[in-house]
């Protein structure tokens, strides 16, 4: 597989893609949030958030359902709203 493409190696990829947790994250000075659906558990995503604040790394690393890398800055988080797992729905009769 090519690594030139994201660098993600489709076969150690653990994230789960029929589960997704809604992540919102408010950064200081933007006017913006960044929001994210994430196949990491709501307990995983609050542990990382919990070490970022706490000084022990230096950036808040989430990943998102299609692989991608969100990194915010632990000093600029103003705040991280987790939402509830949903599962995805896929069709037109579950509307």
């Amino acid at each position: 597989m090519c690594r030139a493409y994201g660098a993600v190696d489709r076969a150690t990829l653990t994230v789960r893609r029929d589960i997704a947790v809604e992540v919102k994250i408010g950064v200081q000075h933007a006017p913006r949030e960044i929001a994210l659906e994430s196949g990491q558990s709501a307990e995983e995503v609050e542990q990382l958030v919990a070490q970022a604040l706490a000084g022990k790394s230096q950036l808040l690393s989430l990943t998102d359902d299609k692989g991608r890398k969100v990194l915010v800055p632990a000093e600029r988080i103003a705040y991280v709203e987790i939402g509830e797992p949903s599962v995805r729905r896929v069709g037109f009769g579950t509307l």
